[in-house]
């Protein structure tokens, strides 16, 4: 019964807080400031903060414990989200003021397929314990990739989502204020702001299927798992009009990011031999993080200045 409140309390919360970004403080499309982005990231941290002490009042220290660092995993692992959304708005040319209607049904869509992976991966870890070492190897295999492919030319033409919007759209030339869809001449077309959603879902369910194993190796809890990754889900918006012009300043978290996942793989695959205590995953995480963006701001990379020769035709 119990149980039953945390779902009830989190549900309307989570509801409330959206329908208020929503409703109130962004109800007409604007750019936002790096002020307003700031402050509702601060509302996101501290939202999940308090929760995470009502996990702890309600449900135990090894919980409260576990929501810390499934919520630490998932935000760290939303910076290499931030990237992309840069990439794909430079790509369409967003303006300013519509990037955050994209970002918020880009949200609304990640809490649904979130859900459904997390309970998925719960089911198939319950009924097979051998996926232990599948999301395991595959969390290894990520991190590889992860630290040698970072920063590779991102393909946007050749992904699957602009090719099923035009097949099954009709796709006007230029943005039609902030709607998804128009009607002209009786016809139903599609807008360049619905194609550059269909990018966010996209990218963010390939995310998904790197992260939630991640998370899955914290904890098994639904509760735990879903509700950390919701909170970290809502505030990357935020998160990303905050850090969108400072992404040099983090040149080297890729690689924090990829000993992280590299760590939970190898967790999951020693399981059986050997369980890390959770308290010693969260400071290793941590540890890795806070050195990665220290050694970032210490000794960023030196930019390759053009040559005379590069320049000649």
């Amino acid at each position: 019964m119990s149980d039953l409140w945390l779902w009830v309390g989190f549900s309307l919360l989570v509801l409330s807080m959206l329908a208020l970004d929503l409703g109130v403080f962004h109800r007409k499309a604007h750019e936002v400031s790096f002020r307003e982005a700031l402050v509702w990231s601060v509302v996101w941290i501290a939202l999940a903060l308090a929760f995470n002490v009502g996990v702890y009042f309600w449900k135990g220290s090894s919980s409260a414990v576990e929501f810390l660092a499934a919520y630490l995993i998932e935000k760290s692992l939303s910076v290499d989200n931030i990237f992309v959304f840069l990439v794909i708005f430079n790509y369409f040319q967003v303006p300013p003021a519509y990037q955050h209607r994209i970002l918020f049904w880009g949200i609304i869509g990640a809490l649904v397929f979130r859900a459904l992976f997390i309970v998925a991966g719960i089911q198939l870890l319950k009924m097979f314990h051998w996926m232990v070492y599948v999301f395991g190897v595959f969390l290894l295999f990520t991190g590889i990739r992860m630290a040698v492919r970072h920063g590779k030319h991102l393909h946007l033409e050749h992904n699957p989502a602009l090719r099923l919007a035009r097949r099954l759209f009709r796709v006007t030339p230029a943005y039609e204020g902030a709607r998804f869809f128009v009607r002209k001449e009786g016809a139903l077309y599609a807008t360049p702001l619905f194609v550059t959603l269909l990018f966010v879902e996209s990218t963010d369910i390939v995310f998904a299927i790197d992260s939630i194993p991640a998370v899955l190796a914290v904890s098994r809890d639904l509760f735990v798992v879903y509700t950390s990754n919701v909170f970290a889900i809502l505030g990357l918006r935020a998160l990303y009009f905050c850090l969108a012009g400072f992404m040099r300043l983090f040149a080297y978290l890729h690689y924090g990011l990829a000993v992280v996942l590299a760590f939970i793989g190898m967790k999951m695959v020693l399981s059986d031999v050997y369980k890390v205590p959770v308290g010693w995953s969260l400071g290793f995480i941590a540890l890795a993080l806070t050195v990665s963006i220290v050694f970032s701001i210490a000794k960023p990379p030196v930019e390759k200045q053009p040559t005379l020769e590069a320049g000649k035709q």
